[in-house]
């Protein structure tokens, strides 16, 4: 019984790493009106279709949290994977902007400011997000329009 466990998370493991070298992913709190906004912008602006998103709570979500190391239960950055490689809060937020192109990537002159105030000033968002911004009842679903915006859909096709 043991070894099938060892196993399937090798299994698992293994699966997750072969995903983040594929793709590029945004990985975002559906519950979160902020945050929900933020990946209707990305659906919107993110015409070359170069990040995938990735519910914070759907399966694929946990599983990509778990491999970081990162709390499932108390979802509190924006997880960008880029090339394989991890950014979180402010600078996460900077990596998509200068990836999209003119007019938003003009935001890498926040490079400047020292990341201890970046994510700072990140942190006080993301810890108040629900009682500034509030929760929503409702999930964004992809829909035949944006559905190559989302990981899961990409992968069902492959």
């Amino acid at each position: 019984m043991k070894t099938v466990h060892h196993k399937t998370s090798i299994t698992m493991r293994k699966t997750i790493e072969d995903i983040i070298q594929k793709y590029d992913i945004i990985l975002f709190d559906a519950v979160c009106v902020i945050c929900t906004r933020w990946a209707r912008f990305l659906i919107r602006y993110d015409r070359k279709i170069q990040f995938k998103l990735v519910s914070a709570q759907s399966p694929l979500g946990s599983a990509l949290l778990q491999h970081y190391q990162m709390s499932t239960e108390q979802y509190t950055t924006l997880l960008v994977i880029k090339e394989g490689q991890l950014y979180t809060e402010s600078t996460a937020v900077l990596k998509v902007m200068q990836q999209l192109g003119l007019p938003f990537s003009f935001m890498n002159i926040g490079y400047i400011i020292p990341r201890v105030a970046r994510d700072f000033l990140y942190r006080q968002v993301a810890l108040n997000r629900y009682q500034w911004f509030g929760k929503t009842n409702t999930c964004l679903l992809p829909s035949s329009e944006n559905k190559r915006h989302f990981l899961e859909d990409v992968m069902d096709e492959s």
